[in-house]
């Protein structure tokens, strides 16, 4: 495959990595409102490792070793809590609301990067982290009644999942991709069995089903960006990671009737535009090893 057709492919993959993350979000914002969130979390989860098992079942147990297996649990308990808040979000937020909240991620893993993984981060990305937040602020418009608990929770989702993805940052010398996938379902899995039981609530044929495509999507969106990864730089497909957005608008209209406002699409623009920013000056940096 040539460089393009290479590059091309990888994009591909990341547009549909996308898709399949939103999809899971639409199905766990539908599912919340009939059963318990710690229930969605471990349908997530559970049928999510069923499928990876499945996978990887013929590479046998080597793929469970880890050379850091307790940094692969902390990363994965990080996976699980920004699932258990997203989750808890969405039940009544607006679909394209928590996500374009959570995608204040990036902006935290710039900020965290400097103590935990010890990069020089400069004025001008520390100044798109700010308007990041900004951005953020609009569309949870403090001092209104939008302003209730339910409105931190995507917030620390996004900050739950920077600390994952910097865990992942680590990780990466030591194992392989698909190892740290198949860790971070078993973990999933194994803490959500611990609050399940208290709640549970018996699922009828259309819940299984929903259930059981919420794992599906969530492993399948795992598999498409590793892909994605895998045919083109991070630094090309990282960009279209921001089509949630768009997926987000469009899954929330159609399944639930929400149109985003007017403050939700600025801020979500915002947030976006910053993200973007800060992912052009880390290029900008590793090229030309000049700070930014």
């Amino acid at each position: 495959m040539s460089v393009r057709g290479s590059t091309l492919g990888g994009i591909a993959w990341m547009v549909l990595a996308t898709a399949l993350f939103v999809a899971l979000d639409t199905i766990a914002k539908y599912l919340t409102a009939i059963y318990p969130v710690e229930q969605v979390v471990w349908a997530r989860f559970t049928f999510h490792l069923a499928f990876v098992a499945c996978v990887l079942a013929p590479r046998g147990l080597p793929m469970f070793r880890s050379k850091r297996p307790g940094l692969q649990l902390l990363r994965s308990c990080f996976m699980l809590g920004a699932n258990a808040c997203f989750f808890l979000a969405i039940r009544t937020m607006a679909l394209v609301e928590a996500t374009a909240i959570v995608f204040c991620g990036p902006l935290f893993v710039t900020l965290l990067s400097i103590p935990l993984l010890g990069e020089r981060v400069g004025l001008r990305r520390i100044s798109a982290v700010v308007v990041g937040f900004v951005g953020a602020l609009i569309i949870i418009r403090p001092g209104t009644d939008i302003l209730q608990t339910v409105a931190v929770l995507p917030l620390l989702a996004a900050l739950s999942f920077a600390l994952y993805q910097i865990l992942t940052r680590k990780l990466a010398p030591y194992d392989p991709p698909l190892t740290t996938l198949l860790y971070t379902s078993v973990a999933g899995t194994v803490g959500s069995c611990v609050l399940v039981p208290s709640v549970w609530v018996e699922p009828d044929m259309r819940g299984w089903v929903l259930m059981t495509g919420a794992g599906l999507f969530g492993a399948l969106g795992q598999l498409a960006l590793i892909k994605a990864i895998q045919l083109a730089p991070v630094s090309v497909v990282a960009p279209f990671n921001y089509l949630g957005l768009v997926w987000a608008s469009a899954f929330g209209f159609i399944f639930f009737a929400d149109v985003p406002d007017g403050p939700t699409i600025i801020g979500a623009l915002i947030i976006a535009a910053s993200g973007l920013y800060i992912l052009r000056r880390e290029q900008h940096a590793t090229g030309e090893g000049s700070q930014s």
